[in-house]
């Protein structure tokens, strides 16, 4: 009797003792240097590619200084810590869209197993070309605008390019996790990891031509840490 009333007691405890405390990782991306020129895109060899920027020449997307210093198309991610900790991938999709002949997003993450939805938005043959190498490498064609093809990447990689073998100006990238643990700047230059576990953390910031860094944070309870990171113009 006294060990049934033990045992639960102990369940009680259990179910009333509050959830595992959880942080965020929060930071700015920062340039310094001399502000690289955006170079223009040319889209003759596809007429109706060049149509659809008739009023403003697109340019490369490359590199992207905001208007406050701080540096777009930054994907920032988790890499170490959470050994040992599984994470179920979300079944809501990631959307890859082509639209004016260019991937949308430039720079994105997704879960390994989650879906990813790639749309033709354009009025003109698409073909989209994943160079994954842990992954199974895909090619496949949307000829017709409004088409959408759906595929996964079963294995985490950081990172896969994505390219059109019709345009070769298009260009995208998408670093795929185990964890949910990830965010890419924006036109504010910053991004926050949400709800991490309390603990210590290897974190990486990766821009498709400054490379990557890396920083060491440690997570407490509850709150936030700031971790910024930043990039320098080439050969300064």
């Amino acid at each position: 009797m006294q060990a049934k009333r033990v045992w639960l007691m102990l369940v009680i405890l259990a179910l009333s003792a509050p959830l595992a405390m959880a942080g965020d990782v929060v930071g700015t991306i920062k340039f310094e240097g001399e502000k690289p020129g955006m170079k223009r895109l040319k889209m003759d060899a596809d007429p109706k590619c060049a149509e659809m920027h008739e009023e403003e020449p697109p340019v490369s997307e490359e590199v992207v200084i905001n208007d406050n210093g701080t540096l777009r198309n930054v994907f920032v991610y988790v890499r170490g810590g959470l050994e040992g900790k599984t994470f179920e991938p979300t079944k809501e999709p990631v959307d890859l869209r082509q639209e004016g002949c260019l991937y949308r997003p430039r720079v994105f993450g997704m879960m390994a197993k989650q879906p990813l939805r790639i749309h033709n938005d354009d009025d003109t043959l698409h073909n989209v070309h994943a160079l994954a190498k842990v992954n199974k490498e895909f090619n496949i064609g949307q000829p017709n605008k409004g088409m959408v093809t759906t595929r996964t990447f079963a294995q985490p990689e950081v990172m896969i390019k994505f390219k059109c073998d019709v345009h070769p100006w298009m260009a995208a990238y998408v670093g795929v996790l185990p964890h949910p643990f990830f965010d890419t700047t924006g036109e504010e230059g910053t991004y926050r990891l949400k709800g991490l576990p309390a603990g210590e953390y290897e974190i990486v910031a990766w821009h498709e031509k400054f490379g990557e860094q890396v920083a060491k944070v440690t997570v407490g309870e509850a709150g936030e840490v700031t971790q910024d990171f930043t990039f320098k113009a080439s050969g300064e």
